[in-house]
């Protein structure tokens, strides 16, 4: 697997980024003018991606102007994008440079009906932008009153839920308690690894959107301290069925299925699972495996992650991915006495959930 390049390490000076998606409705331009105008002594550079009839300036801008840059009243600076994004973050970055615009990190505002994984590329893609910024997370605002609707019939809020490191439920105080269980029971199938938090018209602290490390491909490769806990399940070789447990919402006793009526009539298209086992990998069969994997299915997978137990090293090996971007590095040493148990989890968009089992069984020593 090819190794991404460690350059957060390499530049500590990287310029956090971060996206913010959701579908119409859902409260992004609301959390985000709590951000911008709370007094945290940040200095944001917001980028919208739909600069028009709901954009931020109405009541936090300093003037009114046709420039495609304007400074906001807390130092804060923001700006349309009206070429493309590649373009905007470095110009964004050679302003910095010379000293024209002060600030610390990107926000990028993407309009509703976006799919994040061409933003996320973005910053992988090119090397002036992957050597300039560091792609934090990815934050998904998912409005509990509409969302069953828009997932069920918009591939794009299914997308978004995917693509999150980080997802927000907003409006949950127009629905009932057992409403909004039942949705984080879905979106916890569809993606597993974003904890959820609910959020009231955009009051969320700063530690729960800036600095949150979900999004590390381009940085030295860390362990999600709970990735390895759940050893709940046994089936067969170790497969799960599709989520984590020990989650919000989750209460199962170990190998009980998650039978709930109110989930089950929702068939996503966008979906989880996650491998496991206590044998080893065989590094050249599974480098082989995951690269043909990629080359069909790249496009439909939309995040995928893992710890590995590796013949030849007695490291984990940590690996994750989104879309046909894959990277690899070398994590900590087991630990004495620790078992070796490699997990893998797969959050994709039809993705042949058998063919992958039954291929990364066979790349195992």
């Amino acid at each position: 697997m090819s190794t991404a390049p460690d350059t957060a390490a390499a530049a500590p000076g990287l310029i956090p980024a971060t996206i913010l998606t959701g579908f119409l409705g859902s409260g992004k331009t609301t959390l985000l003018k709590r951000v911008l105008t709370e007094t945290h002594g940040q200095k944001i550079a917001v980028i919208e991606n739909e600069f028009g009839e709901e954009n931020i300036d109405n009541d936090i801008l300093v003037s009114e102007t046709n420039e495609q840059i304007i400074q906001l009243s807390n130092g804060c600076v923001c700006c349309s994008i009206r070429e493309d994004l590649r373009t905007t973050l470095a110009d964004l970055a050679a302003r910095r440079r010379k000293g024209e615009l002060d600030f610390e990190r990107v926000v990028i505002e993407t309009t509703g009906l976006a799919d994040p994984g061409p933003v996320a590329q973005t910053f992988f893609m090119d090397d002036e932008i992957a050597e300039t910024f560091l792609l934090d997370s990815i934050l998904t605002l998912v409005d509990a009153k509409h969302a069953n609707e828009q997932l069920d019939t918009r591939q794009e809020a299914r997308r978004q839920v995917g693509f999150a490191d980080q997802l927000f439920l907003s409006k949950t105080d127009l629905v009932d308690a057992d409403a909004v269980d039942a949705l984080s029971h879905r979106l916890k199938h569809m993606n597993p690894r974003a904890p959820q938090q609910r959020v009231h018209f955009g009051e969320v602290p700063i530690k729960d959107v800036f600095d949150l490390r979900g999004f590390n491909l381009n940085a030295k490769l860390e362990i999600d301290p709970a990735f390895l806990n759940a050893d709940d399940h046994d089936h067969d070789h170790g497969h799960d069925h599709g989520h984590d447990h020990g989650h919000e919402g989750h209460d199962h006793a170990p190998g009980e299925h998650c039978d709930h009526p109110h989930h089950h009539h929702h068939d996503d298209d966008v979906k989880s699972f996650v491998f496991r086992s206590e044998r080893p990998f065989n590094p050249a069969k599974l480098e082989d495996f995951l690269g043909a994997i990629v080359q069909v299915y790249g496009p439909k997978m939309l995040r995928y992650k893992g710890v590995l137990n590796m013949n030849g090293t007695d490291k984990k090996v940590i690996f994750q991915g989104v879309h046909q971007l894959m990277g690899s590095d070398l994590g900590p040493k087991w630990m004495p006495g620790e078992k070796k148990v490699s997990k893998m989890v797969f959050i994709g968009i039809d993705l042949p959930k058998d063919i992958l089992l039954q291929g990364l069984e066979g790349c195992l020593a």
